[in-house]
């Protein structure tokens, strides 16, 4: 009994001091956000609203936004069939793409950038100026990471089983790939997607060295000259980034029950 007291008052401490060093930093950038510059107290949303007024930070958040969408769609797009593939057909050859899509993490993303930039001379040069372009960098970036959370998840499943039945049945690969192995990993990709958006949201070098004007970018334009604008366009880009986290846990959740629901 006392053990268990212990231990109950042990996990409240604990989850005490995880909410102070978690929160206190968001409350005191939200205080900053808000304070009237000058002299005189007082609060003000002025600063938030600039995210909706001012063109140039309404355009990279939309850009940036737009971005994480694309690199999500194309990472599911290019990485789930190719891993799905690899693990039915080739197995001989996992070792392989995973160490191609793990060599991203042991490169610096400064070199990449220096490598890449010629090679987007002519990308700019086909597909335009836009921001968008940045898709294609950022699907290499967010590689490493999306192959751990789909791998995971393709483990944890019996995907020889399940392909051999439903072309047993007469369904092509297609089919095997969109109905029948993806619904059996949508946690692992969803893991993927919000590791994806975190990423793209947060990235600095390659948009800054390429010279494109993303959220990050743009934020630290304008911290030189408004910095509680650009903390609360921080806030606010940390919020839509946990809010991702707590719909995944919401969708992960749903997704178990009628999983359990289904098999009882």
């Amino acid at each position: 009994m006392r053990q268990s007291t212990g231990f109950k008052v042990f996990r409240a401490v604990g989850l005490l001091v995880f909410a102070a060093y978690f929160f206190v930093p968001l409350l005191a950038m939200f205080d900053f956000s808000t304070q009237v510059r000058g002299s005189a107290p007082g609060r003000t949303w002025d600063n938030w609203s600039l995210m909706v007024t001012d063109e140039d930070l309404r355009s990279s958040i939309v850009a940036s936004l737009l971005l994480a969408l694309f690199t999500v769609v194309l990472m599911v797009v290019l990485l789930v069939p190719t891993m799905v593939w690899v693990r039915l057909r080739v197995p001989r050859a996992r070792g392989l793409v995973e160490f191609l899509c793990l060599l991203p993490l042991t490169i610096p993303a400064l070199v990449i950038v220096v490598g890449i930039s010629n090679v987007y001379s002519w990308v700019t040069y086909l597909l335009g100026d836009s921001a968008l372009v940045l898709t294609f960098a950022y699907v290499v970036l967010v590689l490493p990471y999306s192959y751990r959370a789909i791998d995971a998840a393709l483990s944890a499943i019996d995907a020889s089983t399940l392909s051999e039945a439903a072309r047993s049945l007469g369904a092509g690969w297609f089919t095997v790939i969109v109905r029948i192995i993806m619904p059996n990993i949508t946690g692992g990709i969803l893991g993927a997607a919000f590791i994806a958006v975190a990423l793209v949201l947060g990235e600095y070098v390659f948009a800054s060295l390429l010279h494109f004007d993303t959220l990050p970018v743009a934020m630290a334009a304008l911290y030189k000259s408004n910095g509680p604008a650009a903390m609360a366009a921080a806030l606010a880009s940390m919020i839509l980034v946990a809010v991702l986290l707590v719909g995944l846990t919401f969708l992960s959740r749903d997704r178990h029950r009628h999983d359990q629901g289904a098999s009882s």
